[in-house]
């Protein structure tokens, strides 16, 4: 696997300062894609100017492309981009690991003793904060993002084809970039203009590389333990169930929580419906990608199959295979593309599908503003149909004062350049108040 790097914004970090970086994003890294897309532009473009805008932008259309989760994948391009594959072995870890260690314990909390009053008003707290960033960050990626009639044209319709029509995300991008590739003149002045000083990629070379290191990583495991464990052992099944997931994962985690709802419900019974919907909001309010939730259906899958482990140990193990065969595959589709990726960015007509694709991003990120907003502010949220439209229709007796009141002192916190972790501690202890109050 080719360790080579593009450094174009800015010195090189060292490995050092990059681990201390993406530790700080993990650990702050709220709010779904949408937050945690703005809180890497913060960090990687604004205060450490280690990426440029365009190259942000650039790698973000290249992550919206592929199966898995985008903020984390766009964190292993960040990475590779500034240190080789250690460096997106690094970013992409820190990215995920404090949110996997977080839903990790809540879901040995959970399994043992239920809901803890004292832990939903915590992240009662933090997800009404969240919408803040949400929002801020809708603001910011569009006012970089969009540039000429056309550009807001394709945002529009890609929030109208998410938002009303319900269509397929991979439609939606793979729409976006025909149209941008047809009208390259329009859109191709959006597309990177930064030079990089890589070396030319060796294409054999660095496929057989990427080969092998699926074979050992990914393949491997899974045959050992079809062979040693049996295809029906819990693990065994949660392997082959979530490399499965990853690779359809088109869309974010939005696009597959009902698929993976139903199957692992209904087919493999490691939790209740209104067990998966606690998991989900456990993941919406930690750090991390929102797929973590993942982490909590397997969890509970091992904890309520154990054999002969203990069942806490049983449920780690759970967690562990989950959460290995749903990431490691990201790493490899962002290490197999970059650098092919880096050396095409001075091809018009993809530049002008992937300035496209950016355009359409912000239509994306819209809707999923809008949806966190409705589901933050609103007890039930229901959906009303007019033909082939589906709209959003939140009940108004259900609206939550508390939260629209830490989402705007959040916003304020936020405009006035407060600092970010001490703004989500007050949110967070502001949601425990709110709760026990009640």
């Amino acid at each position: 696997m080719s360790n080579q790097h593009y450094s174009i914004a800015g010195a090189a970090p060292t490995l050092r300062d990059l681990f201390l970086v993406f530790a700080r994003i993990g650990l702050l890294s709220f709010g779904g894609p949408a937050g945690q897309i703005a809180l890497m532009h913060k960090v990687l473009v604004e205060e450490k100017a280690w990426l440029e805008e365009k190259q942000f932008l650039h790698a973000l259309n290249f992550c919206m492309l592929l199966p898995g989760p985008e903020a984390m994948q766009l964190a292993v391009y960040a990475g590779w981009l500034k240190r080789g594959v250690a460096g997106g072995l690094i970013a992409g870890t820190l990215f995920v690991l404090p949110g996997f260690a977080v839903l990790l314990a809540l879901s040995a909390v959970f399994a043992m003793y239920g809901e803890v009053p004292l832990v939903a008003g915590l992240l009662f707290g933090l997800q009404a904060a969240v919408l803040a960033i949400v929002l801020q960050a809708l603001v910011k990626v569009a006012k970089r993002a969009l540039h000429g009639p056309p550009s807001y044209l394709v945002a529009i319709a890609a929030f109208v084809a998410i938002a009303l029509l319900k269509l397929p995300f991979p439609l939606v991008i793979l729409s976006a970039g025909l149209v941008g590739a047809a009208f390259s003149s329009r859109f191709a002045k959006l597309g990177s203009e930064a030079e990089n000083s890589a070396r030319p990629v060796r294409a054999w070379r660095h496929l057989a590389a990427m080969a092998i290191s699926a074979i050992l990583l990914w393949v491997l495991p899974l045959a050992l333990m079809l062979a040693l464990l049996g295809p029906t052992n819990i693990y065994t099944t949660q392997a082959v169930f979530f490399s499965q997931t990853a690779l359809v994962t088109f869309g974010g985690a939005y696009a597959v929580l009902a698929h993976v709802g139903q199957q692992a419900v209904e087919t493999h019974q490691w939790l209740s419906t209104p067990e998966m919907m606690t998991g989900l909001g456990l993941a919406e309010t930690t750090p991390g990608p929102l797929i973590l939730v993942l982490v909590f259906v397997g969890f509970l899958g091992g904890f309520r199959d154990p054999g002969s482990l203990s069942p806490l140990l049983a449920g780690s193990l759970g967690g562990l295979v989950t959460v290995w065969f749903t990431f490691l595959p990201s790493f490899l589709f962002v290490f197999l593309g970059a650098p092919f990726i880096e050396h095409l960015r001075k091809v018009r007509w993809l530049s002008g599908a992937l300035a496209a694709i950016t355009a359409a991003v912000v239509g994306v990120i819209g809707n999923l503003s809008v949806w966190f907003a409705l589901h933050v502010l609103f007890a039930r949220v229901s959906t009303v149909n007019f033909g082939p439209v589906s709209i959003w229709s939140p009940e108004w007796s259900g609206f939550n004062l508390a939260a629209a009141v830490i989402a705007a002192t959040a916003g304020i916190a936020l405009w006035r350049g407060f600092p970010f972790g001490w703004m989500l501690t007050s949110a967070a202890l502001a949601g425990m108040f709110v709760r026990f109050a009640a």
